[in-house]
């Protein structure tokens, strides 16, 4: 059966598929909407319950005609499909796509499950990335007992409930029904890896505690049911064991539509899973007349998506309109010669080098939006030695001068056209250990340390050109400035990079080993064994180096060096770094001071100041840019603190004295680390947290109250707040009516919460409010790696490893 010739058939019911629908059917262009589910927008509707959604990116305008503004799950559906029915959309529900032949427009014959086929002149695939969910592939894995998805926690009480995966998805369907219910999770790796760091340490947590049970390296073998309820049996290193339960939740992600795409015969930018369909300007595949929108295309976001549902539209009726972000991009490069329009702004941005190079023209049109655009005077600084900040920077003509080392001129490294900096601080998250100062000419393509760190993530040539020049800039410019080209391509083969999580080792005390080890990124501290116990005596962090005493000794390792944080690390051979020393006699003089300046006494003082150490590298210091500490032995207990950092933040302390772990008089209460590189930076949509040039990380007001960083972060130091302070309660009607801020301050209308977090008082002249306000002296901030050199004790032996 075939049904008539239509304009144009839509592939799927979510925001890009359909906006191209309620436009088609407001402008009277014949349509039918084909979507697999029973309802619309399947991947909003597979929110968990009241979930808020956003609407980003605030600064994009709205060109689709269907309505979208930030609010429920619920409020957005039912606008959604009111919308659908006021217009008569011709939708067909439950109508899975099989297949799609035609070569050109006007010829598509759409194939569905059910055999029935429609013909179109035009296809437009909206299918979305999440395709359908991954089954788990086992006898029983389609009982009523398995779900893939979790609509609602609040649907479980008191009931037995196992939950498969170990990524993001998984840990936050267990974390959020093992409120109200025994909560198991099976997890094939010895791990959550693959998770953020927020969710990864919410989930050891909550197993430490006994609020979760893990089952790691474990298989599911079969499901079947017994007496009513779901017998789940796993086999782990050949044993097998079973569970009883009431329900099963796999959330093993879902199958990318790639190979639905490649039988239409759309051509892909790659063979990396990550790569993107080839699309013009128009989101036109390499087929005519076949278009794909929305996160399949590249553009993840609701109001992106809305949009171009719109635009293909308006490009099918004969009537095409420039994207909406082409305005934003020229505005971005009014007044540089040369990109007068979009087309030569992405010719010539993507000719430069292979980090825009290697980009398509889609997401570099979205990286761009992110992206400003800087027109220095010769000589302004971009930025200077001991600053922090989160960018990363391309040339975009010009020269940048980098000077290695304040007060030494002559060592200065000269950058061109399409190449780039900044990309060091980017890895480490540190202070800038150098100054960039603009050239003649210089234009500068300015991108957020978080756009960068996505599509490094996401494409492998820009993975790899960043690796390639961390590797030289690490030896060239940080360990052994001036190191020739020659020297440099000398030891290139020989060195090698290394990652280290969390607690795993790079030497051994007592081991034989001459390697040292330039840290990149992370923290590792220094232990030596004395009286059988391992006493950390010093923290490394990055732009620094370990093992250079055994480099030189060439004997075996006396001290044991231990990643604080996930690490990355250069190793250069012993005996490539003594060619080095030799080579340049400053490098030697390095070590010389090294080992002079970091002293180990065996005595019972060392020994106790490597207790407190050790607790505070537990209490996550090894991180840490800058961290509050209270000396009890002095502390009153006035909590003036408090009050203070209250009264800074229109009444919101972002401080909790009481709370936190205390370990021989020194006390680490709730107040925020300001982490090198910032889990609550990591899943921000708005990009509201950034940090300071002098190193503070806080949140804007662009805040959406989305709770990503409540959740990302592992030390539990952001928390939502009403972002109506005059709607809280006076403290008469709190104790005369019992009223609360809950109540009234965060539920009354036009009121949201936002994410609130320790700045640092970084507005206040005097520095943070909290340590001024402490009549003791009691409470002090300060970076970790000084107060561990304060808190060890000066000793005669030598630093030994």
């Amino acid at each position: 059966m075939k049904n008539p010739v239509c304009s144009v058939a839509i592939v799927g019911g979510g925001p890009a598929g359909l906006s191209a629908a309620i436009r088609a059917a407001e402008t009277g262009l014949s349509h039918v909407l084909l979507e697999a589910e029973s309802h619309l927008s399947n991947t909003i509707h597979r929110f968990q319950k009241g979930k808020y959604v956003m609407s980003e990116p605030v600064k994009l305008p709205l060109r689709s005609s269907l309505a979208f503004e930030a609010g429920s799950r619920e409020s957005i559906l039912d606008a959604w499909t009111s919308e659908a029915v006021r217009l008569e959309v011709n939708v067909r529900r439950n109508s899975p796509v099989k297949s799609i032949a035609g070569e050109d427009t006007g010829n598509f014959s759409v194939e569905l499950a059910d055999g029935t086929t429609v013909s179109a002149a035009n296809v437009i695939l909206a299918l979305g990335l999440q395709g359908q969910p991954n089954k788990l592939g086992v006898k029983g894995e389609d009982l009523g007992f398995v779900d893939y998805h979790l609509d609602d926690p609040d649907d479980f009480n008191n009931k037995v409930v196992v939950v498969i995966g170990a990524g993001d998805s998984a840990i936050e369907t267990a974390l959020a029904l093992a409120e109200q219910n025994r909560v198991i999770i099976v997890n094939r790796r010895d791990g959550f890896h693959r998770a953020a760091a927020g969710n990864r340490n919410a989930m050891l947590e909550a197993i430490a505690d006994d609020r979760l049970e893990c089952f790691y390296n474990s298989v599911p073998r079969f499901i079947e049911e017994q007496d009513g309820r779901a017998r789940l049996v796993l086999e782990a290193s050949g044993e097998t064991s079973e569970i009883l339960c009431d329900r099963i939740i796999a959330r093993l992600g879902a199958r990318h539509p790639r190979a639905f795409l490649e039988s239409c015969g759309i051509t892909f930018s790659g063979d990396e899973t990550t790569a993107l369909p080839m699309l013009n300007s128009q989101y036109q595949s390499t087929v005519q007349g076949l278009y794909v929108i929305g996160s399949l295309a590249g553009y993840p976001l609701i109001k992106q998506a809305l949009n171009q549902g719109y635009e293909v539209i308006e490009q099918i009726r004969g009537k095409p309109v420039s994207p909406v972000e082409e305005e934003l991009l020229l505005d971005k490069f009014t007044g540089v010669p040369g990109f007068a329009t979009v087309d030569e702004i992405l010719t010539k941005v993507g000719g430069m080098g292979p980090i825009f190079g290697s980009i398509d023209a889609l997401p570099l049109r979205a990286i761009l939006l992110e992206s400003r655009i800087l027109s220095p005077a010769p000589g302004t600084a971009i930025f200077c030695h001991g600053d922090y900040s989160d960018s990363f920077y391309s040339i975009l003509c010009g020269e940048i001068l980098i000077q290695l080392r304040e007060n030494e001129p002559e060592l200065i490294v000269r950058l061109n056209a399409s190449e780039f900096f900044g990309d060091t601080e980017l890895i480490s998250g540190r202070r800038r250990t150098l100054t960039a100062i603009a050239g003649e000419n210089c234009i500068l393509i300015e991108t957020p340390r978080l756009a960068i760190k996505k599509l490094s993530a996401s494409n492998q040539t820009v993975a790899e050109t960043l690796e390639i020049a961390a590797v030289e800039r690490s030896l060239r410019w940080h360990l052994i400035p001036g190191l020739t080209e020659n020297d440099f391509k000398t030891l290139e083969d020989r060195v090698t990079c290394h990652n280290y999580e969390t607690g795993e080792i790079l030497f051994q005390e007592q081991a034989y080993g001459d390697s040292i080890f330039f840290l990149r990124s992370g923290a590792v501290t220094v232990t030596q064994t004395m009286d059988g116990r391992e006493v950390p005596y010093r923290l490394v962090t990055a732009g620094d180096y370990v093992g250079g005493w055994g480099a030189l000794a060439v004997s075996v390792r006396r001290a044991t060096a231990c990643a604080q944080a996930v690490t990355s690390t250069v190793e250069i051979p012993g005996e490539d770094f003594r060619w080095l020393v030799q080579q340049y006699p400053e490098l030697l003089r390095n070590v010389h001071s090294n080992i002079l300046t970091h002293h180990v006494g065996k005595t019972e003082a060392a020994q106790q100041n490597g207790e407190v150490i050790s607790f505070l590298m537990e209490q996550g210091l090894g991180e840490a840019t800058d961290v509050l500490l209270i000396d009890e032995s002095i502390c009153i207990r006035c909590d003036n603190c408090e009050k203070a950092c209250a009264n800074t933040h229109s009444g919101t302390s972002r401080l909790n004295r009481e709370a936190g772990p205390t370990f021989a008089s020194v006390h680490v209460p709730t107040s925020c680390r300001h982490c090198v590189q910032p889990h609550c930076m990591n899943d921000c949509p708005p990009n509201a947290i950034h940090r300071a040039s002098s190193g503070e990380v806080f949140i804007q007001d662009t805040c959406i109250g989305c709770g990503n960083c409540v959740q990302n972060c592992p030390y539990g130091v952001i928390h939502l707040t009403s972002d109506k302070d005059e709607n809280k309660p006076s403290l008469w009607a709190r104790l005369l009516f019992g009223f609360d801020e809950a109540a009234v301050g965060g539920t009354g209308s036009g009121c949201h919460k936002k994410a609130v977090k320790c700045d640092m008082c970084k507005d206040l002249s005097g520095g943070p409010a909290c340590v001024s306000a402490c009549p003791t002296g009691a409470a002090f901030r300060g970076n970790p790696k000084d107060i561990l050199v304060e808190l060890k004790e000066e000793a005669s032996c030598t630093d030994q490893y």
